[in-house]
């Protein structure tokens, strides 16, 4: 990873918690658990740099939203 893939990791975290109304800290332990950092901030980056914080932050919150109902089906808990 890269210090410009990191900086816009870091941000997405960042507005995204803001939006969801938590702290950056829970959004982060709860992105990690699912791999979403990874797989979605740093894998997608070439693609998500190029759009809006508010593109940004709905992808995030709906990769989170659609991997924790995964979880939920399975019979894990949040």
């Amino acid at each position: 990873m890269t210090v410009p893939q990191i900086q816009f990791a870091t941000l997405a975290i960042g507005a995204t918690a803001q939006r969801m109304g938590i702290t950056t800290t829970e959004l982060h332990n709860r992105l990690k658990r699912h791999g979403l950092i990874r797989r979605l901030l740093f894998d997608c980056y070439d693609t998500l740099h190029s759009e809006s914080i508010d593109g940004v932050v709905w992808n995030v919150q709906e990769a989170l939203r659609n991997w924790e109902a995964k979880e939920t089906m399975k019979g894990g808990t949040l």
